[in-house]
């Protein structure tokens, strides 16, 4: 692969004086400039887009922050924003926040530092008033993804995640299942919040009901959600159906089930929130509420790009999910 070192090695010149070429910095000769040029084409020399975002204040990239890089959930996010950076003919520059607060803003300044047009950013363990204190602090825009929050902290795009968890439970309502456990993480994090919260305005919302329902906390994931499938059997306690605040903690749960030789959804039903890619192809299939990420992210770049270009005049926005009906509920 040809480096600026044989570009400059061939054209008689310093590496500093190609770099100055490339980025239009400095000044240099308009005939070392052709010498240069004429070098570049014959080597066939592609210079970074990376190297040249060190370089210059306007990188032509786009800086995205994610809390983690685990699961189905962060890698359709990863995936379309890569989508639409090559769209955009922009370098997606990617940092881990390692579902810290500090990393997250250890990651969102290393993107700064590298010049980025502007940055995405994916907060799990971030305030509101975190986030507001970062924008200001910052020069360059900031999109955050997956909740709204004060125009002070910039652009946000987010899905509904109260109206994902109402869905849900409406839908066991509908099929007349009146005992009803929730499972799904402590209420620590923006999402884990929402989604509580969702659970229990539901709820509310059916005052006219006679309803039982009880709480199981369970971090995200099959191996948690199967953890806490066994400690409700071990209970005796979990009613005629199961929420599950992501389609992981319901397969775990499910598994947990089935080698007790309770049948889903003969037994209980399951109904859980995300529609990841594999929820159709579980065991049973799992009815669950569609979360547009793909369409969150791609809107979020949309705006990305036209930021970066100057214009300012956007209102923050939110998405709303719709319930896909499997095999894993049925009439009670």
């Amino acid at each position: 692969m040809t480096t600026i070192s044989d570009v400059s090695r061939m054209a008689g010149v310093s590496k500093a004086t190609v770099s100055r070429v490339i980025n239009g910095t400095g000044q240099v000769k308009e005939s070392t400039k052709k010498i240069v040029n004429s070098v570049m084409k014959e080597l066939n020399y592609k210079p970074s887009s990376v190297a040249r975002a060190l370089a210059t204040r306007s990188g032509n990239s786009v800086g995205l922050v994610l809390s983690d890089y685990t699961g189905s959930y962060f890698g359709i996010l990863l995936k379309q924003a890569s989508v639409s950076a090559d769209q955009m003919g922009k370098q997606l520059l990617i940092a881990d926040g390692h579902n810290q607060a500090e990393s997250e803003l250890e990651a969102v300044h290393s993107l700064v530092e590298k010049k980025c047009d502007v940055i995405v950013l994916y907060s799990r363990m971030l305030s509101a008033e975190q986030v507001i204190a970062l924008n200001k602090s910052i020069d360059i825009p900031l999109v955050n993804v997956g909740r709204i929050l004060p125009d002070e902290a910039g652009y946000s795009i987010a899905f509904d995640q109260k109206n994902a968890v109402e869905l849900a439970f409406d839908h066991l309502i509908e099929l007349g299942h009146r005992d009803i456990t929730y499972i799904g993480p402590a209420p620590t994090t923006p999402t884990s919040i929402s989604r509580s919260e969702g659970f229990t305005l539901a709820k509310n919302k059916h005052q006219n009901l006679t309803i039982i329902s009880r709480l199981c906390h369970c971090s995200f994931g099959y191996i948690e959600g199967y953890a806490a499938g066994k400690t409700l059997l071990e209970s005796g306690e979990y009613g005629s159906a199961l929420l599950a605040a992501s389609d992981d903690i319901a397969v775990g749960c499910i598994k947990a089930f089935t080698e007790k030789g309770i049948s889903v959804p003969d037994e209980v039903s399951v109904v859980s929130i995300d529609n990841d890619p594999y929820s159709a192809f579980v065991t049973p299939a799992l009815t669950t509420v569609d979360l547009p990420i793909q369409a969150i992210m791609a809107r979020a770049m949309e705006v990305a790009q036209k930021l970066a270009q100057g214009e300012i005049d956007f209102e923050s926005e939110t998405m709303r999910g719709y319930l896909v009906s499997r095999d894993s509920t049925r009439q009670h």
